[in-house]
């Protein structure tokens, strides 16, 4: 069966703008709107709200670098999910490709697939129903199905993690939809596949360039909470050595036995966390693109995407919000801090891409969130299932106001010209006090973090290409983090005139290395 190239139908040639136009004279108004809502999300609601053709949805994805001649398998997940599959063939693809494709590049959300769902096993005759037992909670106008719960869920009254309402509204009105709810949770939950893990040792890779003076490491030092890396956490018990103050520079580990049975004391002369429980953790991503004034941030898609296929490879169970309010983003931190998988797992990361301020964060309701805040939920007092494992947060976030892009480059950083804070501040108000905390920041005070509108960030995507090459060799945290500084300081715009390096902050008490997963991954 061939299941993606050239068709021989003579009506699939053709530019690919004629291809879309075919595929979209095809479509009728409800399944315009049904697009719409699929695509919420991923393309700026403003932008949804004013288009009335599939031809206006078409050319927001290809201005979100969501659809291409190259890549148009959104496209062919948006048309499967409405039931257009006949449309398929006009992108080279079959109902079988994409169904084998779905799993692993799925791009609309278990819960919006969910809502859809939902949406198409209500009838009009239980949509009155529904209306009715609502009442005053919903305008005075005519809705749909799908505009029924796009509304329930604009006044947060249902979310990907809150199923509750929708849950009692449906067992009143269509309680055969439960079974849908049911199946969205069990997705949910088993959705990220564990990657077995090689226990054949490589040698190490070696020689990566110290990117900082003796001095500033001091300074960095200085910024930790002393009782962080005098090891004042560390234990009598043999089982848990610790190798003294953390190094705030790596420059890779020098050895590693030729197999891992313990993970924890495997390494030559230094102790490494352990790495061989039931899984090896929950990776979140906060993916914030569009905000109530601030500029929208063009290509965190790409930084979202590829942080997912990363981590997801790693063997973390990833779960990825887009657009987090305040609110949500409590959620989510109350959420991830009393999941009890966190007791079975290895590791857990965190990884914001938003716009900032030194030493905080924004949500998409523009609510300035301190980064000591988020990190403080996952101290071992807070969070007893992480206690002694290591939490890794890598944030990209802009720095105040954004410079003037060239045609292809965005500032995600300070204005240069502004007065930067000093680093000692910022580390000292980001780090909690304790053990086990890496931080990973886009960019050191006066320099700026980059992000490219078409192909993401300089950092993020830096970040996830050494992950990529170095883990196979064995290279611990800090040592990948030394290399990203290393690509990312020898990049410049167009002009060369604005540069950037990074700043990783860490109280760790020993080396992380993550196994090395089976499988190869192509980014």
């Amino acid at each position: 069966m061939s299941s993606q190239g050239p068709h021989s139908d003579k009506n699939c040639k053709g530019t690919f703008r004629e291809k879309l136009l075919i595929i979209g004279s095809n479509l009728g108004v409800e399944d315009v709107e049904h697009l719409k809502f699929l695509c919420i999300g991923l393309v700026p609601h403003k932008k949804l709200e004013k288009s009335s053709s599939a031809s206006d949805v078409f050319e927001h994805l290809l201005a979100e670098d969501l659809l291409s001649d190259s890549d148009p398998f959104f496209l062919a997940e948006l048309l499967y999910i409405i039931g257009q599959k006949k449309l398929l063939q006009y992108l080279n693809y079959t109902k079988e490709k994409v169904e084998q494709l779905l799993p692993a590049q799925r791009r609309v959300s278990l819960f919006r697939n969910l809502l859809y769902e939902v949406s198409e096993g209500i009838d009009k005759e239980k949509l009155k129903d529904m209306i009715f037992l609502l009442g005053d909670l919903l305008p005075k106008t005519e809705m749909t199905s799908l505009g029924l719960l796009a509304f329930l869920e604009k006044q947060d009254k249902i979310d990907e993690d809150n199923l509750t309402y929708l849950e009692d509204l449906c067992k009143m009105v269509v309680p055969n939809l439960l079974r849908n709810i049911e199946k969205y949770k069990r997705e949910k939950a088993t959705q990220i596949g564990i990657p077995p893990v090689d226990k054949e040792a490589e040698s190490l890779y070696q020689g990566e360039e110290e990117l900082f003076s003796q001095t500033e490491v001091k300074t960095f030092l200085e910024a930790l909470p002393e009782e962080s890396w005098q090891n004042k956490h560390a234990r009598s018990d043999s089982n848990r050595a610790t190798n003294g103050a953390p190094s705030l520079v790596s420059r890779g580990m020098q050895g590693a036995s030729a197999d891992f049975p313990n993970f924890e004391t495997s390494t030559k002369g230094a102790a490494v966390y352990r790495m061989n429980r039931k899984h090896r953790g929950h990776c979140v991503i906060v993916n914030n693109y569009s905000f109530t004034s601030l500029r929208d941030r063009r290509g965190t898609y790409k930084d979202a995407e590829i942080l997912k296929r990363v981590f997801n490879w790693l063997g973390f169970r990833v779960c990825t919000y887009n657009n987090v309010t305040r609110g949500h983003m409590e959620k989510v931190l109350q959420e991830q801090k009393c999941n009890p998988d966190h007791v079975n797992g290895d590791c857990f990361v965190f990884c914001i891409l938003t716009h900032g301020k030194f030493g905080a964060v924004y949500s998409s309701d523009e609510a300035l969130i301190p980064i000591r805040e988020i990190m403080s939920h996952f101290t071992a007092l807070q969070c007893p299932g992480l206690a002694e494992k290591p939490k890794l947060f890598f944030i990209q976030a802009c720095q105040g106001d954004e410079i003037q892009p060239s045609v292809s480059i965005e500032a995600d950083a300070l204005n240069p010209e502004q007065q930067p804070a000093s680093l000692q501040g910022i580390l000292q108000d980001s780090i909690p006090v304790e053990a086990d905390f890496l931080l990973g920041l886009a960019t050191v005070p006066g320099y700026v973090s980059f992000r490219d509108v078409q192909e993401g960030s300089w950092y993020i995507q830096s970040l996830c290409n050494r992950l990529k090459t170095l883990v196979p060799r064995r290279e611990d945290i800090l040592s990948i983090l030394t290399a990203v500084n290393n690509d990312v300081s020898r990049r410049a715009d167009k002009q060369g005139t604005k540069k950037q390096m990074p700043q990783p902050a860490f109280t760790l008490r020993k080396k992380l290395v993550f196994p090395v997963p089976l499988d190869a991954l192509s980014l």
